[in-house]
């Protein structure tokens, strides 16, 4: 039997994905992840006078700002593009 070299390339590349696969179903079903759905249930629950979506914590905080920060640059740039745009060309 003659076989090519891509085709045993293929059929062993075929079985280290199955077995990559299988070992990550396997593997995946005997960790025991710990609940902590009830610890972050009570800390959103808090009345502490901080909005819900900086309760998380310095993440939370960053992520807000930074994208408000985006959020006000790209505001900026669109009216400048626009003021811009509206102004004519000085032909010479």
């Amino acid at each position: 039997m003659n076989v090519s070299p891509q085709t045993l390339s293929l059929h062993f590349d075929k079985k280290a994905l199955r077995q990559i696969s299988q070992r990550t179903i396997s593997t995946a079903s005997r960790r025991q992840i710990e609940n902590r759905v009830p610890e972050k249930q009570k800390l959103f629950q808090e009345d502490n006078g901080i909005p819900v979506h900086l309760k998380g914590g310095v993440m939370d905080s960053l992520l807000y700002k930074v994208t408000m920060g985006i959020a006000v640059l790209g505001t900026g740039y669109a009216l400048y593009e626009l003021t811009v745009a509206s102004m004519p060309k000085k032909q010479k």
